[in-house]
C-alpha cells in the first residue's frame, strides 16, 4: 500500500454523517468531523495544533506534536464523561519533561539493550537515553516530532492519517522509514490505530502507543484497584536495566499472572526480583495468541467504581505493561492534577524488547518492498 498522503473526506456533511457538539454526546449513528484549533508554539516558531473528534460516545483530542493523544473521554455507567489519560494542558509541558504520555513511540518501541544491534552483518549505535540503553527510539524519538495530520470521515468512521517521514540515520537507526498511522474512531465508539511503514534500507521497526490510563478519571489517584486480565502465560523477565534476558517465563504462581482478572494492586507489593527491578509492573507479556493477521481480544482492564472497562485487540505478539511506577509527583497534568506513583498504567501493543539482539524473539527486522503493518483497537465499555 502506497503511504504518500492521500486527498480526504473532512467535512462531515459529504460522508453523510450527522454532527454533535463536544460538549454532548456523540452518538452511536454517527459523529463529528475532526476540528483544528491552535495549541501552542514551539520554541523554533512551528505552530502546534490539536484535533478533536467524537463518534459513538468516545471523545479524542490529538496533537500533532508526537502523535499525542491528549485527552479522551468516555461514559461511565450513569453516562458521565471523564477524561481517562494522563497528559498536559499545554505544548511548554509537553516538551518540558513529558513521560511519553499518550504518545506515538518509534522508530523502536521500548529497550534495545546499550543502544546496539547488528543487522546483516553491520553493527549500529542508535541513540542511548535511558541508562547505558535505548528507550523508545532515542532522545529525539516519533513521540517528540511534529506529524502531518490529515482529518477524514467516510461512511460512519471518523479519523484521522498521521503522516511521518524518519531519514536515513535518524537517531542512528539505517533507512528513510516512511510511517503512516491512522486513528479511527468507531460508530461503536473504538478507537482503532492503524500502524503502516516502508523502509528503503534494512531497519529494525517497533510502533506502539504509550497513553496512561485511569478509567475512574485521570484525575482521580492510583489504579491500584483497576481489574487487569491478560491473555498471556508467559513473560520476559528482566535485568536490572530492564532489558529481557531472552527468557519466556512461565506466569503461574507468580505476580505475573493475569490470565484472570485482578486488582493490578494485589500483588505489585510482593518479594519478587522482577518487580524490584521495576519498582512494580514494567514487563512484555507473550501474548498466547502471537502473531495474528486479524487483531484479537488479549487484555481487559476495568475500574469497579465507575464501571468503565477497556478491551484491547491487537495483531501484535507482546503487551508490555507499565503500573506508572516512575510518576514521582513532579508532575502537574490537566487541570492542575499532581501525578504520583501508580495514578496511571499502559497497556502497549508491542513486538519484545530488544528483539534486534535476541534471535529467539519475533523478528522486527523491516525490508525494501516490505510494508510493516500492525493494528490495535480498544473498545470501551461501561
Amino acid at each position: 500500500m502506497e503511504l504518500n498522503r492521500r486527498t480526504v473526506i473532512a467535512g462531515a456533511a459529504a460522508a453523510g454523517i450527522a454532527a454533535t457538539t463536544l460538549g454532548g454526546t456523540a452518538q452511536a449513528s454517527g459523529g463529528r468531523a475532526p476540528v483544528k484549533k491552535p495549541f501552542g508554539t514551539l520554541a523554533d516558531g512551528t505552530k502546534i495544533s490539536s484535533w478533536s473528534l467524537a463518534n459513538g460516545g468516545t471523545r479524542l483530542k490529538v496533537l500533532d506534536y508526537g502523535g499525542i493523544v491528549q485527552s479522551l473521554e468516555i461514559p461511565d455507567r450513569h453516562g458521565r464523561y471523564r477524561n481517562v489519560s494522563l497528559g498536559f494542558d499545554t505544548i511548554e509541558d509537553y516538551v518540558a519533561g513529558s513521560p511519553y504520555f499518550g504518545a506515538l513511540i518509534g522508530r523502536y518501541g521500548n529497550r534495545i539493550g546499550k543502544g546496539r544491534f547488528t543487522l546483516d552483518g553491520k553493527a549500529y549505535q542508535v541513540s542511548v537515553n535511558d541508562g547505558e540503553n535505548t528507550l523508545h527510539g532515542g532522545a529525539q524519538g516519533f513521540d517528540k516530532r511534529v506529524w502531518d495530520v490529515e482529518p477524514f470521515a467516510e461512511g460512519s468512521d471518523v479519523g484521522l492519517y498521521l503522516y511521518y517521514t524518519s531519514v536515513d540515520g535518524e537517531m542512528g537507526y539505517p533507512g528513510t522509514l516512511r510511517v503512516k498511522v491512522t486513528y479511527t474512531l468507531t460508530r461503536q465508539g473504538d478507537w482503532r490505530i492503524d500502524y503502516e511503514a516502508t523502509t528503503d534500507k534494512a531497519t529494525v521497526v517497533n510502533l506502539t502507543s504509550h497513553v496512561y490510563w485511569n478509567l475512574a478519571g485521570e484525575d482521580s489517584g492510583s489504579i491500584h484497584d483497576h481489574e487487569l486480565r491478560i491473555a498471556a502465560s508467559r513473560y520476559t523477565p528482566v535485568d536490572s536495566g530492564l532489558i529481557p534476558t531472552g527468557e519466556l517465563a512461565k506466569a503461574a504462581g507468580t505476580p505475573f499472572d493475569f490470565r484472570r482478572a485482578k486488582a493490578v494492586g494485589e500483588d505489585i507489593r510482593v518479594a519478587h526480583q522482577q518487580l524490584l527491578y521495576g519498582q512494580g509492573f514494567d514487563h512484555n507479556w507473550v501474548l498466547d495468541k502471537g502473531v495474528t493477521a486479524k487483531p484479537v481480544a488479549v487484555a481487559t482492564l476495568r475500574d469497579p467504581s465507575s464501571g468503565r472497562s477497556l478491551t484491547i485487540s491487537t495483531t501484535e505478539p507482546g503487551l508490555q505493561f507499565y503500573s506508572g511506577n516512575f510518576l514521582d509527583g513532579t508532575l502537574v497534568g490537566s487541570g492542575g492534577t499532581v501525578y504520583r506513583q501508580g495514578d496511571g498504567l499502559c497497556l502497549e501493543t508491542q513486538h519484545f524488547p530488544d528483539s534486534p539482539n535476541k534471535p529467539s524473539f519475533p523478528s522486527t527486522v523491516l525490508r525494501p518492498g516490505q510494508t510493516y503493518r500492525t493494528t490495535t483497537i480498544h473498545s470501551f465499555g461501561r
